[in-house]
Parts: C-alpha cells; structure tokens; sequence
C-alpha cells in the first residue's frame, strides 16, 4: 500500500519559464539564457511546458515583468496545470510574494533553482553545508513569504521571544542561528583542508585545479587521465564534490589533479560565497586547466562566464592551460575551433571521451611544470643502485651513459631533492 501511494504521487513537475528581455540584453543573449534554464529545470527534474518572455526598458518593481503580461502568463499556467514558475533572473522577496499571487502556485528563481539543484546533488557532509548554507542565506530576507500571521508570542518565564516578538521574528532568529553553527562548521571544514593541503605540499608536488563551465568534460577529463571513477553524465552539476587524486607525467613528475565544481552564467554570489571551503582549492592552485566544450555553440561565452567566477574567487591571472574539450562532437566543423586555438597559444585540443589529443595535454602539462626542475649532470657510482633507482623514481632522466665505475645521468630534478644528490653532483647543465 505504500508502495502504491509513493508511485501515484511521484508525478513529474510542469514548469513554465520566464525571461525579460532588458534594453542591455540582445535577443541572442536572453534566448540562450533560457535554453539554459530549460536545461536546468530538467535537470532538478521538471518538464517545461512553456516559456514566455516580455521585452522591458527596466524590471518591474512590484512583479518583475508587466503586470498584464504576468496576469496573461498566469492564465496559460491555469490552463496547463503548471506546478511551478520560474524566473530566469533573480527576484526580490516583495516580487516573489506578489507573482505567487498572480500565479496561484510556486514561483521560483534562477538562484533558487540552482540551489534546489545542488541541494539534490551534493553527497558529501561538506557539500550539504555548503548547499545548506547558502540555501538559508536566500531564504533569510524571504521569510516573509511563508508566514501570513504574525501572531505575537505570549511574555512570560520560559518564552525565548520575550513579550511583542512577532512569529516572523522569532523564524528569522532560528535562520540565523542555524547559518551561524554552519558558518563555524565549515570554517573548521577549511581548517582540515589546510591541514591536508599542507600534507600534500610535503610531497612538494604541484596542484592543477581542472576549472570550466558545467558539463565542459571536467570529470570524464580527470576519469581519462588518472583512473579515477568520479560521476561523469551529460547533466548540468552532475558532480559536486572536489575529488584530487595522482597523476604521473611521462616527464615522470606528479601532479595533483582537483575536479571543481562547474560553473555557470548567473551563478549565484552566494553560492560562491558557500562554496569557498571546496573553490580554495583553484585559489591555492599552481595551474589551471580550463576545460571548455569546443562543441557548444556559446564556447565564446561560457569561457567569459568561467572567467568572470575565477575573478570573484581572485584566482585570475593564474597560469591556465586552455583544454578545448569534446573534439569528437564537432562533425569535421573546425573553424570555432580553429578562431579559439589562435586565439589562445599553447592551448590543447581533445576529447577526453575518446582519449585524442591526450598526448598532447600531458605534454604541455609538463612543459609548463618543469621549470620549476633543476638541470644537472651527476655520476654515481654502480654500487649505489638504490640511489639510481631513487634518481629514476623523482627525476627526468633525460640521458645516461656508463664507464667502468660509475653511471652518468642528465637529469631534471626537483629543487627539493637537491640534498639528496648533491654527493654525486658534477654541474649544473643550461636549462632547454
């Protein structure tokens, strides 16, 4: 009988889209703004039944669009039994309140659909933080829009509100309270990744953060080159959770590859805000890898819109690898592709799902590490085997040769390990 009641109220939510086209949007920009929000609205799970959109000079103070025009979209929401509207700009709480009349049903945002989103999503207890969080801080100056008594409390011994503190009142508090206890939660989340990060750095090895819209290629990029089994799907924030893990270069240096969470036009600042504990990470970060879907017919934008988040997270100007992602998707149309490799030198193009241009990548990934190498000629006598093994283990041995009691090495090597074979040092050799 459960069973039964659970399949017949899992029925799929019609959503209706709203959009503005405002005097400094074009008509290209506001429509691929809502395609996008169609993407979104399917994936926290609703089908979209329509989409209206209303030219403006300005937004609407009391309900965002015109009033006759919210009043005709409200109509077709009647006809169409649509569950939900949505926004595909951020609404006050005074406008939310006011369409939710108009509409008689649940109206929501573009910052409150992505938050829904990342709140289904997240699987880790910092991710749910994180999501909660900045879930509450949205909520907190909305609150007025759940509560239509404000009852006063009774005063008295015992009563937190105290005489005259109204029901609103008193929920704002507990709101407050709860990102209060979050906020420290998380501050001790930074802590711990300090303490790992600083573990990580007594191996000395570099941190290249894979940064990017969402759905570019970040994971199935990270999956390819290291072998890990991170969650990769053709969805909008299909992972959310920052994964690190190894890799070895054929230059024989390692390097720490971190997945971050994919970004997005209109990302909410708070959102951003919440999610600094995990987007330290790109912060910290020696390299960037900039992963871009050279396949999306907005490529252009969407790598305006990633460098628009590093710039708030103030990780711009960080030394980046352009990674032109999903080669395989072009059908033999390269000249987007052609217009983005000239405009970025020493950028990469691939397919991470088919493993071409994987070479390519690795290559420029060492290129761009190895000066921080140390170039050096050293003999070591062929009793030391097992300082021969530590050189091929921690250094590019790029050429070698043998005499009668020792092994001579050209040899790149870490600044850092410059004690351990010093003792069998000859000289320093010019950097190539």
């Amino acid at each position: 009988m459960k069973a039964l009641i659970e399949t017949r109220n899992t029925r799929t939510e019609r959503v209706f889209l709203v959009g503005v086209e405002l005097k400094n949007r074009t008509h290209r920009e506001s429509s691929e703004s809502l395609d996008e929000l169609s993407e979104l609205a399917a994936t926290a799970g609703g089908q979209v039944v329509g989409v209206g959109v209303q030219k403006l000079d300005r937004p609407n103070a009391a309900t965002f669009i015109g009033k006759g025009k919210a009043e005709e979209f409200a109509g077709y929401c009647r006809q169409h039994q649509v569950d939900t509207v949505i926004f595909d700009d951020e609404l006050s709480p005074a406008q939310s309140r006011n369409l939710e009349k108009v509409f008689n049903c649940k109206v929501l945002d573009r910052t409150s659909l992505i938050l829904d989103i990342f709140a289904q999503r997240a699987r880790t207890r910092e991710g749910k933080l994180q999501i909660e969080l900045a879930q509450l801080q949205h909520l907190l100056p909305r609150l007025t829009r759940f509560w239509g008594h404000l009852s006063r409390q009774k005063g008295g011994i015992g009563m937190r509100g105290g005489e005259g503190e109204s029901q609103l009142e008193a929920d704002r508090r507990k709101v407050q309270e709860r990102i209060d206890r979050i906020s420290e939660d998380l501050e001790t989340v930074r802590k711990q990744r300090t303490i790992q990060r600083t573990a990580r750095q007594r191996n000395r090895w570099p941190l290249a953060s894979i940064v990017g819209y969402t759905n570019a290629g970040k994971s199935t990029l990270l999956n390819r080159l290291t072998g890990a089994c991170v969650t990769a799907e053709d969805k909008l924030f299909a992972t959310l959770d920052p994964t690190t893990r190894r890799l070895r270069l054929p230059t024989n240096q390692n390097v720490l590859l971190t997945d971050t969470v994919g970004f997005i036009r209109k990302l909410p600042h708070g959102l951003v805000e919440a999610f600094k504990a995990t987007l330290e990470e790109v912060v910290q970060a020696d390299l960037l890898l900039h992963v871009v879907d050279v396949s999306h017919p907005q490529a252009e934008e969407q790598i305006q819109a990633v460098e628009a988040v590093l710039k708030e997270l103030g990780a711009d100007g960080k030394p980046t690898v352009m990674v032109f992602n999903k080669t395989d998707l072009l059908n033999g149309s390269r000249e987007r592709l052609n217009r983005l490799l000239d405009h970025y030198p020493q950028s990469v193009s691939m397919s991470a799902a088919t493993g071409e241009g994987v070479p390519t990548l690795l290559s420029e990934l060492g290129s761009r590490i190895r000066p921080v190498r140390e170039f050096v000629e050293l003999a070591i006598p062929h009793e030391k085997a097992h300082v021969i093994a530590r050189l091929h283990d921690v250094g590019q041995v790029v050429e070698r040769r043998y005499d009668d009691d020792h092994a001579h090495f050209k040899v790149r090597i870490p600044p850092h390990f410059h004690h351990e074979f010093e003792p069998f040092r000859i000289r320093d050799l010019q950097v190539v």
